[in-house]
């Protein structure tokens, strides 16, 4: 063959080499010579706290000040991206990471004028900038980026890309990625920007320092309108709409970001550093709408008080709220202190509790009389709030009027010990004051609590009388315990029954819902705790400092933020359902022992007997097995129940509801027969005629 022949062949042999060995080899090399790419900057975004939406609550710097918050691209306004491809990368959704068609362009329109006209770097190509920023901007730098491009379009997907684009995008000052910037400029998520909003999002990180709006309004304006007409030009855009997006005047300050829920927020990220996102319980809206109410109430009472509120979620246990102090950042009211955690005394929020006991006991029904007289109880001798004395009440009326005497008497019949421990070992822990015993002054607020362990103990009686586990952290909820009874199921609907009616303060109806407010010894302390089927909510009022407040009652100031707190809940608010078996009897149709509530406390006296009253079967804390029970026929469907000592004749009761007798004889020998209509806990009580009783805890399995 000729040799001017042969030349051609020549030639597409060497293409043919260079681009099927040469090339390929070149490029590995290169890409060996990069290294793998590194994400490391989308790792070192800002901390973050959500809401049980999604929704912001809280943002932390980064170590180096910046503001760098994670986000997605389902996360933004469809209409952002319209515009970012209108005027940034049209081809962006079709090319593999470089617009060659865009590239030539640029380059004709540098080398005709000697100056940037247009930019040739796709979405890819600025993703990969953000990734590895470098100050060089020659022909090096660009060829690094191209082929950085092509590892990012080989590795990620094209939501993907914008995701790291979305992040890392500078927006002026320490303002990085689409998030921050929505926030800080707007005050609101990328989700809900309009078309203007849009448009100057994307306008910005073209020249961060030069058009951030809050510097240089005029240059960021022009900006903006310069992505609106191109948009128009794309087709992405109406002449109408454009005209509207260009009417919208842009922002001229920056906003400060949420701070919502400060104290669980600062808690979980000083104890957990390496997280970045932190999943709460709470719903932002009702925070902030909380928070706002706490502090307004709390400058309207006085410049030193505090205000701290939780709002439980009965069903779950999530708390929806959680405001620790009227406002985080006043040194004069101790805000960073959060005083759902503080040990500080409940008033006579516990009441309700000592009721609940001696209801469950069978020691005392809602309509037992009791003696609201001069007491003494050796060397104290308690007196009402409003030092008056109303004689023979019902036990209903003396919680609805939170009479301090009737409520020492049944914790007398209860017993201060034993109804420490019971509320202990429902997850109530009740610290004494030191070197001090259980005495009957506990009932009164003479003993510490936290707020937080209050409300939860509340939040058992619309839950039948089980206290939930608070749950807050939703990446980390708390292991689940036993259940924690703080009354039985009867006696919480008794109990509830009598709360739903106590008088409302000015601003509240009455049956709405179940509450009860507590005053503490000097007016250190105001509570209104109240809950209905759906929301456990309690309020607290007072100082850090634990300093005493002229007319801090509960009733006065914190009861109206209770009733305030609950309207913002919204939606209708449900009594909770009857449980069947509890006794609804006036006073005169009650059994005889409980009609009236002997003013010398029965378990007291009953240890003088020579014969004292006591359960000997079941044994308090046995297992029942209703197997077994069911198993050998039908006399074996009932639990014997078994008695020794005390004055006949004796009544029985389970839950708080009293047994029927059917056998007079045996029941003179102490005993009696219950079926059990299935599994869980049962309080077993017995009462004899003399007011002394006594009560086992079974579990039926």
């Amino acid at each position: 063959m000729k040799p001017e022949r042969q030349r051609p062949w020549l030639y597409a042999a060497a293409l043919i080499f260079f681009f099927g060995l040469v090339a390929p080899g070149v490029w590995l090399q290169t890409q060996r010579a990069l290294g793998p790419l590194d994400l490391g900057p989308l790792d070192r975004a800002s901390t973050v706290a959500l809401d049980r939406d999604g929704r912001l609550l809280r943002a932390f710097e980064t170590p180096d000040g910046r503001w760098r918050l994670p986000l997605s691209a389902r996360d933004v306004d469809p209409r952002f991206f319209v515009l970012l491809k209108a005027y940034e990368d049209r081809r962006f959704d079709r090319h593999h990471g470089v617009d060659y068609a865009a590239l030539l362009r640029a380059s004709w329109q540098f080398a005709r004028t000697r100056h940037v006209v247009s930019g040739g770097s796709t979405l890819t190509m600025q993703a990969a900038r953000l990734l590895e920023p470098r100050p060089e901007r020659d022909l090096l730098a660009k060829a690094r980026q191209i082929l950085r491009a092509f590892q990012l379009e080989s590795r990620y997907s094209k939501a993907q890309i914008l995701d790291i684009y979305l992040a890392l995008a500078p927006y002026g000052g320490n303002l990085e990625g689409l998030r921050a910037a929505s926030l800080a400029y707007f005050g609101k998520e990328p989700r809900r920007l309009s078309t203007a909003e849009a448009a100057l999002l994307v306008a910005i990180p073209q020249a961060p320092e030069a058009r951030r709006p809050d510097r240089h309004a005029k240059a960021a304006r022009a900006a903006r309108d310069r992505v609106i007409d191109r948009a128009v030009a794309a087709g992405a855009l109406s002449a109408s709409e454009a005209a509207r997006a260009k009417a919208e005047p842009p922002p001229l300050a920056r906003k400060p970001f949420p701070v919502l829920a400060p104290h669980v927020t600062e808690a979980l990220a000083r104890a957990r550093p390496a997280r970045k996102v932190f999943h709460l319980s709470l719903d932002a809206r009702l925070q902030a709408s909380l928070e706002k109410l706490a502090r307004d109430r709390a400058e309207r009472l006085g410049p030193k008080l505090s205000v701290a509120i939780l709002v439980i979620d009965n069903r779950s246990g999530a708390l929806l709220a959680h405001v620790g102090n009227a406002d985080y950042f006043s040194k004069d009211r101790a805000g960073a202190i959060d005083m759902t955690e503080a040990l500080r005394s409940p008033g006579s929020t516990l009441k309700p509790f000592i009721y609940a006991m001696a209801f469950g006991d069978g020691l005392a029904h809602p309509e037992t009389l009791l003696d609201d007289a001069p007491t003494r109880y050796g060397a104290w001798k308690p007196t009402n709030f409003d030092d008056r004395f109303h004689g023979a009440v019902t036990a209903r009326e003396a919680l609805q009027l939170s009479l301090n005497l009737p409520a020492a008497q049944v914790l007398a019949a209860v017993g201060p010990a034993r109804f420490v421990a019971r509320m202990r070992g429902a997850g109530l822990p009740l610290v004494l004051p030191k070197d001090s015993d259980a005495g009957l002054a506990i009932g009164l607020g003479g003993v510490g609590v936290r707020l937080r362990d209050l409300a939860r103990a509340y939040a058992g009686f619309p839950r039948g009388g089980v206290a939930p586990e608070l749950v807050e952290d939703l990446d980390d909820p708390p292991e689940q315990t036993s259940p924690r009874r703080v009354a039985e199921p009867g006696a919480a609907w008794q109990v509830a029954d009598i709360l739903r009616f106590a008088p409302p303060p000015d601003n509240g109806a009455i049956g709405r819902i179940a509450f009860k407010t507590g005053t503490s010894y000097g007016y250190r302390d105001a509570l209104a705790i109240g809950f209905d089927r759906a929301h456990t909510i309690a309020v607290w009022l007072g100082r850090a400092d634990n300093g005493a407040v002229s007319g801090l009652v509960g009733r006065k100031v914190a009861a109206p933020i209770l009733f305030s707190a609950f309207a913002r809940l919204g939606g209708p608010s449900e009594p909770l359902p009857r449980p069947p078996g509890v006794l609804v009897a006036s006073t005169a149709n009650l059994p005889p022992p409980l009609r009236h509530l002997r003013r010398e406390a029965p378990k007291i006296l009953a240890a003088t007997f020579a014969n004292p009253l006591k359960i000997t079967f079941p044994p308090d804390g046995s297992r029942i097995d209703l197997g077994l029970l069911h198993g050998a026929g039908p006399d074996r469907s009932e639990l014997a129940l078994k008695a020794q000592g005390g004055v006949p004749p004796l009544t029985w009761m389970v839950n708080g509801a009293p047994l029927k007798v059917e056998d007079e004889a045996r029941s003179q020998r102490h005993e009696a027969s219950w079926t059990p209509d299935g599994a869980g806990f049962a309080r077993v009580s017995v009462i004899d005629a003399n007011g002394a009783g006594d009560s086992v805890l079974v579990r039926i399995e």
